[in-house]
């Protein structure tokens, strides 16, 4: 099995990733793609803005599957947001059978087949989170073939798993930089203060700040994150990892 030292000594998301894509590579699956999200609701697929989404797909394919919508109605997402375990898209495909004539479901396959995405297997993580819900999608390298993806499964299954299952534990506790909606420290901060059950009042006394600065600050972190609610903010702010993160001093308000 490959060593798994490096996983737990990377410092950054961008950094680990790129060490495991490396990886899943030697394997035979040359594009990955990760999905994390604490606002799952029982009959629908989050958004892709309360997601920590990785990917090294194409950036056509990212347009076509996240930003238009269709990872709605690809199996592997859907099987992923209900189920742990791993799975092949062969069997998948058998499960979703019946959907064959679902608009949606054939733009996707269409786009799959298009891109060279034919064989592969998807990883859904064990959650104790209510409204938690993590996979990846392990697309096999042009060429090879459902039949090729079980073969590498029945020798390399095992440590696969093993070694997404470290990459997605090591993902949860690392800063993704890369983000396109991050906090400023200072949102950071108080937001922790909130989370850390400080009202608007007690933050304001404590860093020595008038109460319109605070709430300024709860503003325009919700704003950042897209959220309606600065107890909404807290949620996504802790899952994406961007408070409570031993990072440099925060600047000055």
């Amino acid at each position: 099995m490959n060593n798994l030292r490096p996983y737990f000594e990377a410092q950054s998301v961008e950094e680990l990733w790129a060490m495991h894509t490396s990886n899943m590579a030697k394997y035979g699956f040359d594009r990955l793609f990760y999905a994390y999200s604490c606002f799952q609701m029982s009959n629908r697929l989050s958004e892709p803005e309360d997601a920590l989404v990785l990917t090294n797909h194409s950036a056509a394919y990212v347009e076509a599957y996240v930003e238009r919508g269709l990872f709605r109605s690809a199996p592997m997402m859907n099987w992923a947001a209900k189920n742990t375990g791993a799975t092949s898209w062969r069997q998948m495909a058998a499960l979703f059978a019946d959907m064959s004539n679902d608009p949606g479901l054939r733009e996707v396959q269409a786009l799959n087949r298009r891109m060279g995405i034919i064989a592969g297997y998807t990883i859904s993580f064990p959650m104790t989170i209510k409204h938690a819900a993590a996979g990846i999608g392990l697309t096999a390298r042009k060429g090879l073939t459902h039949d090729d993806v079980d073969a590498i499964w029945a020798e390399h299954g095992e440590e696969i798993e093993i070694i997404n299952h470290t990459a997605h534990m090591c993902i949860k506790q690392l800063p993704a930089t890369g983000q396109s909606r991050m906090l400023t420290p200072r949102q950071g901060e108080v937001l922790e203060l909130v989370a850390d059950g400080k009202s608007v009042q007690d933050i304001a006394l404590l860093l020595n700040r008038k109460t319109a600065t605070v709430d300024k600050h709860l503003r325009g972190a919700r704003e950042s994150l897209g959220v309606e609610t600065t107890a909404q903010a807290v949620r996504k702010a802790s899952v994406l990892n961007q408070i409570f993160v031993l990072d440099g001093q925060s600047p000055a308000m």
